[in-house]
């Protein structure tokens, strides 16, 4: 017999916003959290300073999960930077077809939220960065003539696919990877 753990209310507050600000928007009302985590308001506070603190820390924990689902294993010396980059859109282009799909949470919080000193801004911001960098690291490895510009334009890519595939305005398939392959080519990328 395998015996459950219950999640503290910290764990299930930080689900409750993870889940309902990607599904409903960053503007969740605290009551709508609270109620989701089967915790009260007053738990919230002591937990979290206050709800832009709770969303900055329920981005950060899907963090590690978003680079997971999305990059290569840093140890895979069997692809080159080209198909360690052309991996990253082969799995936006397979979670894009997933029913709940609404984009990159990253993304839409930047978007939503505006302000880059909210606290959630900046750990969306920071993570977006990292994804870009990644591109960046991966182009100059592969010989590309401007990594920077490739780079900002890979995430150019990524983040109009996600955005697109996430509002239901279009399907990856067939779309995404002749793009990527286009700008791989146009800037000299082995």
């Amino acid at each position: 017999m395998t015996t459950r753990v219950k999640q503290s209310s910290r764990e299930r507050l930080l689900d409750a916003a993870a889940t309902l600000t990607y599904r409903d928007g960053v503007g969740i009302g605290v009551d709508a959290l609270c109620k989701a985590a089967a915790v009260s308001k007053r738990s919230m506070y002591q937990l979290f300073a206050s709800k832009d603190e709770l969303l900055a820390a329920s981005l950060e924990e899907r963090a590690a999960g978003f680079v997971a689902g999305l990059l290569p294993p840093a140890d895979d010396g069997s692809r080159s930077p080209r198909e360690r980059i052309l991996y990253v859109f082969e799995q936006v282009e397979l979670q894009s077809g997933a029913p709940e799909f609404r984009g990159c949470r990253y993304l839409a919080a930047q978007i939503e939220l505006k302000d880059r000193s909210h606290p959630a801004s900046q750990v969306a911001h920071r993570i977006k960065g990292n994804l870009t960098a990644f591109f960046r690291t991966e182009a100059d490895q592969g010989g590309a003539r401007d990594p920077e510009l490739l780079a900002r334009q890979l995430i150019l890519v990524f983040d109009g696919a996600s955005a697109r595939a996430g509002i239901g305005a279009d399907t990856l398939t067939g779309l995404v990877a002749p793009t990527v392959n286009t700008l791989l080519d146009a800037a000299g990328l082995r």
